[in-house]
């Protein structure tokens, strides 16, 4: 078994919770010198160290593992592409400083960051100034306030303790039941706020009036649609302090993001409010996370149940970690959120060799793949492809892969691992965060060059690998 040295980890905890070396000790019930070594990483954490922790502060012991600095190593890489590309760092001394010194990491990642958007902004400027008036038009940049909102949730793994309390109390206060939703909700909305419901005859999905104490509702939504409408207008109107409280903690008042943020955020309050913490998280353990059974179960879509599922990180009460994502046949991700290690592109594109891609070959088939990222963290995807139409005759539709994914060590726990075998590491198909920052040399999928690799061009041969690099005796 290996040892774990999280010192740095031990350390954060405890200056979090504002205790001395020598007041955790006692709550460890070991000597201040011993735990003084813990934090310098002078003895590993033991067993029942962690154990008491887990016990005394509620968090998981996987806060203390390395696959916790997965994330951050995997950010790093990918801000610090062009100091890697120099050689002026290595992942191996990314790795070293997130297991070690994660504060110091994230605030790095920050500046680097920082940095990206400056000189993004600074390059979409002058590309766009007009040259006969000298007008400067605002430039696009991937870091837009949608793009922080998904990092505000990502940051707190997609789940927000006490919104989602507050909205279990709540659907417990009203009489939240599987297909009594709507009524519950329409009682609560027009006996608390005497709020009526209404048609909204336009484009718009809906619209509250607050003179009219109107909420308009399109006719084109299905239950759970209006039902999560109606959830997300009641989250406002009886927690919207809280919820403003909460946006403020990243985002200045006022701002586009804060806007965001709180529509985000009342947004999760509605799915906590038609999907209960306590009775959902039964379901799901029970139904072995068979999406297909809890959507018929609560009458809700896929899309939904998948985003609640990827939400169940309540302590001491925790689901399976999912990462849930939502992309195009573009290749483009409208959403993305995740409890787990694994990580998301930020610099475009994604692996073509996920299983979300073939998603689109067969709407409505859940494809089910054993997948291995380059650090050799392998996950089980479940993708399904699902078309949205705006009804009427001869309207498009929008077609996305909706991909829900955990570690390999939580698969038994689903009923899609059955017949798989969880154990065999050559079943997986290897994947990787996208061609950009992948470090798979010899992928035939590539579709631009590995990063700070030279490239061995050769006019007389060819290969099966469109981006061949250069071994150490060429």
């Amino acid at each position: 078994m290996s040892k774990t040295y999280a010192g740095a980890r031990l350390r954060r905890l405890r200056e979090e919770r504002r205790m001395t070396q020598a007041e955790l000790a006692r709550v460890l019930g070991i000597s201040p010198s011993y735990l003084n070594q813990m934090e310098h990483d002078s003895r590993p954490l033991t067993v029942p160290v962690l154990l008491r922790l887990t016990e005394a502060f509620g968090v998981d012991p996987g806060f203390f593992s390395e696959r916790d600095a997965t994330r951050l190593v995997a950010d790093l890489r990918e801000t610090l592409a062009g100091e890697i590309a120099e050689s002026r760092l290595s992942t191996t001394d990314l790795t070293d400083l997130a297991a070690r010194l994660p504060g110091v990491a994230q605030v790095l990642l920050d500046l680097g960051r920082r940095n990206q958007r400056l000189s993004e902004r600074l390059a979409g400027a002058a590309d766009s100034r007009d040259r006969d008036t000298g007008t400067v038009f605002s430039p696009h940049s991937p870091h837009s306030p949608h793009e922080e909102i998904r990092d505000f949730f990502y940051r707190r793994q997609n789940y927000l303790h006490d919104t989602d309390l507050a909205a279990e109390h709540l659907a417990e206060k009203i009489g939240i039941r599987p297909g009594e939703v709507i009524g519950a909700l329409t009682t609560r909305l027009a006996e608390t706020h005497g709020i009526r419901l209404a048609t909204e005859t336009g484009e718009r999905l809906h619209r509250y009036a607050d003179r009219t104490r109107t909420l308009h509702l399109s006719p084109r939504l299905r239950p759970g649609q209006r039902a999560f409408r109606m959830a997300t207008q009641l989250a406002l109107l009886e927690h919207g302090q809280d919820i403003d409280r909460l946006a403020t903690e990243d985002f200045e008042p006022g701002s586009t993001t804060h806007d965001l943020a709180r529509i985000g955020i009342a947004n999760y309050f509605a799915a906590a409010l038609i999907l209960p913490y306590t009775t959902f998280h039964t379901a799901a353990e029970e139904a072995r996370y068979d999406i297909e059974r809890l959507t018929d179960h609560y009458g809700l879509s896929y899309e939904t149940v998948c985003h609640r599922l990827s939400t169940l990180q309540r302590p001491r009460l925790r689901g399976v970690p999912f990462s849930f994502v939502r992309v195009d046949r573009a290749g483009n991700l409208s959403k993305r959120q995740s409890a787990t290690g694994f990580h998301f592109s930020r610099a475009g594109g994604t692996c073509p060799l996920w299983n979300v891609y073939e998603a689109f070959s067969s709407p409505g088939r859940i494809h089910v793949q054993i997948a291995e990222m380059p650090d050799s963290q392998r996950y089980l995807w479940t993708a399904r492809a699902i078309t949205r139409h705006r009804g009427g005759w001869g309207e498009p539709g929008r077609t996305y892969a909706i991909g829900l994914g955990c570690e390999i060590r939580h698969a038994h726990r689903l009923v899609y691992s059955d017949g798989l075998d969880l154990t065999n590491a050559s079943t997986a198909t290897p994947i990787g965060m996208g061609c950009r920052v992948c470090e798979r040399l010899t992928c035939a999928q590539r579709a631009v060059p590995p990063l700070g690799r030279p490239l061995r061009i050769d006019q007389n041969s060819s290969t099966f690998v469109p981006y061949p690099v250069k071994t150490p005796d060429q």
